[in-house]
């Protein structure tokens, strides 16, 4: 069945698995390093879709800097790596915001529901589209994707939507295919090996240990502007922290508090390298791949973080380009972009030691 994560895959056994694999344990984390914002400050319960995988990188760095503290505000992360059943938690009112892609946003209002950016985080997806090494010389495009089975992180998810439009952009009837929900890291990995995939879409640090270990090849890169720009027409923003707009309306100054960190923690990104990063966070992050890897593919990737945390100008247009293409939530309605994002808490940031 499509979307489905396959049971010998997924099975989230040891702790170590749990933590390479992206299984969620829903457990949370407080905010951070040690410190913990002042009694009062408001309480922030933020889902990320998948907070090992370096594009949600943001989540944890701001935890690792001690900045939700100074910014003011107790934040909780809860680790699920499906993009769409987090936002199935925030519909449900079971945590506060989302670390996701801004296309939920887009899908949401064609869904009847009001859910909005607040901070932008990633410029270009960082997405990578990879297949197993036996297809080199078969696989060449999207447009040979017919037939084929395609790993997805799980049905609902900005992978499955943008699995979905490259398939289409290529000729190619989605329905022809099968998108199987296997995660990211060891699950990932695990599918190619067995070849329940034959391409899968994933990200770093998964991409280098899937070149690594010679189980796969690059298809498609969105890792770079360039390449995001030929695989989806355009730049397209992806992770960001989105909210209900209702919750956003009626809690603003625990989303100023938040947003500070987060800007804060994008320009300290942009003045680290890969290993200065990498020093920050927890170790399990980068086990599967090793530091040095994981510092690596940092470096080769950091243009994918938005340096100011501000919705770019041409973003929202491609997003939607591509959902209208397939979606039929968001296929031939109208939308008004201007309420799936804000840039307000953004300009207000005040900066962070």
């Amino acid at each position: 069945m499509l979307g489905k994560r396959l049971s010998a895959i997924t099975a989230c056994g040891a702790a170590a698995v749990l933590v390479l694999t992206g299984c969620s344990s829903k457990a949370t984390s407080g905010s951070g390093s040690g410190a913990k914002a002042a009694a009062g400050s408001p309480t922030v319960n933020i889902m990320v879709g998948g907070m090992s995988k370096q594009i949600y990188l943001p989540y944890m760095l701001a935890q690792q800097l001690g900045y939700y503290a100074k910014a003011g505000v107790n934040v909780k992360l809860q680790d699920e790596p499906a993009g769409g059943d987090a936002t199935q938690n925030l519909l449900a009112g079971q945590v506060d915001g989302v670390g996701g892609f801004y296309d939920h946003t887009i899908a949401l209002q064609g869904q009847g529901k009001s859910a909005e950016s607040v901070v932008s985080m990633l410029q270009i997806p960082g997405e990578v589209e990879i297949c197993r090494t036996d297809l080199k010389g078969t696989v060449k495009s999207p447009a040979d994707f017919k037939g084929r089975a395609l790993g997805i992180t799980d049905t609902g998810s900005s992978t499955d939507f943008l699995t979905q439009y490259l398939t289409t952009k290529s000729g190619v009837d989605p329905a022809t295919t099968t998108r199987r929900g296997v995660g990211a890291g060891t699950t990932f990995i695990a599918a190619l090996k067995q070849k329940a995939i034959d391409c899968g879409m994933t990200t770093e640090p998964t991409v280098s240990q899937v070149l690594k270990n010679n189980l796969g090849f690059i298809l498609l890169d969105m890792r770079t502007a360039d390449g995001s720009r030929q695989a989806l027409g355009g730049t397209y923003p992806a992770t960001s922290l989105y909210m209900t707009t209702s919750y956003v309306d009626s809690h603003k100054d625990a989303v100023q508090k938040l947003v500070n960190a987060y800007v804060a923690t994008l320009k300290w990104i942009q003045a680290h390298t890969g290993a200065e990063i990498a020093d920050k966070m927890p170790a399990d992050y980068y086990a599967g791949v090793g530091k040095d890897a994981y510092a690596k593919a940092l470096d080769s990737e950091k243009g994918i973080f938005n340096p100011n945390g501000l919705m770019p100008a041409d973003g929202p247009k491609t997003d939607l380009s591509v959902l209208s293409a397939f979606n039929p939530a968001v296929k031939g309605k109208s939308i008004d972009l201007s309420k799936t994002y804000t840039n307000e808490f953004v300009s207000a940031a005040t900066p962070i030691s």
